[in-house]
């Protein structure tokens, strides 16, 4: 259950996926390359940086890395820690919300093929909510849940209304470290609160589970709307502050400046819903907020919510 177990799973997809001495790559959209494992915090040389960008002909690249490192978009890791989950934990609303997701549909562990077979439309509905509009296939989703069916460290977990899959999960675990991957509901069902359920009912089983001491919901998103993370921290997990740096590739840099971002910003206006377009806007903007102090940066709504975070930034 570790880093290389991730990667057999990225290249049974199709994504190109390489080593170097502090991290894993793989290509997260053409010729962009994302770190994993996603919870590790490294602090690669400038040298190992270029050697991969010059290598591999990548444009960039995307890592986390620590809060007091001097480069890198402030930003933060969707988790939740031993040593214990439940009711008790949560808001009230949150709590009201599970109850009635609990009575509305059944959580339990599904098989893959069952998430092959009937997950692609609730895949679809939930980045079409999100207003994020991505061409994915029947054959490209079969392919990204059987891959990971014989390997171990995976789960998938649905919740079911009359046998029917309203909401699903892909979970894996990496170390002690388990991640949440791919969650999803059709709207039908969100009325029920079949998502609060099923986030509830996991993390709870998740960290019963010896050896397991965190569960990663996510990274901050470059694209991804706010309501997205909203949901995660009122089930309970926090955000754990990091800082993520984009790292262009050293011919290209030059390009990527705040007139070049302030055109995307107007492309994307013109264009909403492209993913390529907002990803690419998301990369310019961590990567020119990066270079700034902290204190000068632009902080995600969920940090400011901490008072000693709010100390840090003053």
């Amino acid at each position: 259950m570790n880093a290389e177990v991730f990667a057999e799973w990225l290249n049974r997809q199709g994504h190109h996926v390489f080593k170097t001495p502090n991290s894993y790559w793989y290509d997260q959209g053409p010729n962009f390359y994302q770190s994993f494992p996603y919870h590790w915090m490294i602090k690669p040389s400038e040298d190992e940086l270029s050697r991969f960008l010059l290598t591999n002909y990548a444009f960039g690249l995307r890592y986390s890395t620590y809060l007091n490192f001097p480069i890198g978009k402030i930003s933060y890791h969707a988790v939740c820690e031993k040593p214990y989950y439940g009711f008790e934990n949560l808001s009230k609303w949150a709590r009201k919300n599970i109850r009635r997701g609990l009575k509305n549909c059944k959580v339990k562990q599904i098989t893959f093929d069952r998430l092959a077979k009937e997950g692609l439309i609730l895949q679809i509905d939930t980045l079409n909510r999100q207003g994020r509009k991505l061409d994915l296939s029947y054959e490209i989703w079969q392919r990204r849940c059987l891959s990971a069916a014989d390997l171990p460290g995976f789960d998938v977990w649905g919740a079911l209304v009359d046998d029917c899959l309203a909401a699903s999960v892909i979970t894996f675990q990496m170390d002690d470290c388990v991640y949440m991957l791919y969650q999803q509901c059709l709207r039908e069902f969100l009325p029920g609160h079949v998502n609060n359920a099923l986030s509830f009912v996991v993390t709870q089983n998740i960290l019963d589970r010896p050896g397991v001491q965190s569960i990663l919901y996510g990274l901050h998103s470059l694209d991804a709307p706010v309501s997205v993370d909203q949901f995660k921290f009122r089930m309970g997990y926090v955000p754990k502050p990091v800082r993520q740096r984009v790292v262009f590739h050293p011919w290209l840099a030059p390009l990527f400046n705040k007139k070049t971002h302030v055109l995307l910003k107007k492309v994307l206006s013109l264009r909403p819903g492209s993913p390529s377009l907002a990803k690419a806007e998301g990369m310019v903007r961590f990567y020119l907020e990066g270079k700034l102090p902290l204190q000068q940066q632009t902080w995600p709504e969920p940090l400011l919510m901490n008072s000693a975070i709010n100390l840090l930034k003053d």
